[in-house]
């Protein structure tokens, strides 16, 4: 597994979402010292149409956008079992209890705060891209051992006799 998480047969896909243009900007330009692919989207709704078509590995998002917050794209994501696995990472101005209350009640995994610092942003980015490798790795493992234990209760059922 590489430093950054994933398992070195792709580069991880982070999708930014943030209705400011130079946020975006911004966040993009942080992400260049991590090998990753990065995808971006303006508003709530993009994002959603964004995440099924491409599965990111890790989703930075803006609370406070037009259309739909991303209290709500958070807690969509979170309530879908196809996306539900998906971490989000909120960025937000918002500093109130509140709020942070009210992100952990949408699902999300982690917050940055505004104005964002770039180890800080990087180190949380990093930390949940080994935490969705290991993850998906698990995944992988069960699915596999499942298919032997599988495979192991078929051969025992043809050397016995029994269906």
């Amino acid at each position: 597994m590489d430093r950054d998480g994933t398992n070195g047969d792709r580069l991880p896909t982070i999708l930014v979402v943030d209705d400011n243009q130079q946020n975006l900007e911004l966040i993009q330009a942080c992400l260049e010292d991590l090998d990753c692919e990065t995808l971006a989207a303006c508003n709530g709704i993009e994002a959603l149409e964004m995440v099924t078509k491409a599965r990111p590995d890790l989703i930075l998002l803006d609370v406070m956008m037009p259309k739909m917050s991303g209290f709500e794209v958070c807690r969509r994501l979170k309530a879908n079992p196809e996306t539900s696995d998906i971490p989000v990472i909120m960025v937000t101005a918002l500093n109130e209890f509140g709020d942070i209350e009210r992100g952990i009640d949408s699902g999300t995994d982690d917050f940055v705060s505004k104005p964002i610092n770039k180890l800080e942003l990087l180190t949380r980015i990093r930390t949940m891209l080994k935490l969705k490798g290991l993850s998906d790795r698990l995944q992988r493992t069960i699915a596999y051992l499942s298919e032997v234990e599988k495979h192991a209760r078929t051969g025992e059922a043809r050397s016995t006799g029994r269906p």
